[in-house]
């Protein structure tokens, strides 16, 4: 069975600009958090995927991500890593109650993020 991509985002050296450049070219809604992270609603309704904007801490971090929705992060990562991926980011909790979180590099450097 496949996963599904669950999430996406766009970090960027800066994050004001990109979110007026989304917004306003896509007419998505961003909805701020902590830390100048905004939530992003594309509006295409209940299941749609949602994503995030915010600020690169350098500028090797900007750039477009997808986090895709696995059950085991730590089994998931394993298997990318075996499969040539390097870890970016060990398994982590995120804020509230949005989960857990993991990031590794496909073998062409491309960071790609595990949610569950």
């Amino acid at each position: 069975m496949g996963r599904p991509v669950a999430f996406f985002e766009i970090i960027s050296t800066d994050a004001e600009r990109a979110r007026g450049f989304y917004t306003g070219l896509f007419g998505w809604s961003a909805a701020d958090q902590e830390g100048g992270y905004a939530l992003v609603d594309t509006g295409a309704g209940e299941g749609a995927i949602g994503g995030g904007i915010g600020p690169a801490e350098s500028p090797s971090e900007a750039g477009v991500k997808i986090y895709v929705q696995v059950d085991d992060l730590e089994k998931t990562l394993e298997q990318a890593v075996a499969l040539g991926a390097t870890t970016l980011v060990e398994p982590a909790a995120l804020p509230g109650d949005y989960g857990r979180f993991a990031v590794f590099a496909d073998p062409d450097g491309n960071p790609v993020g595990l949610w569950g």
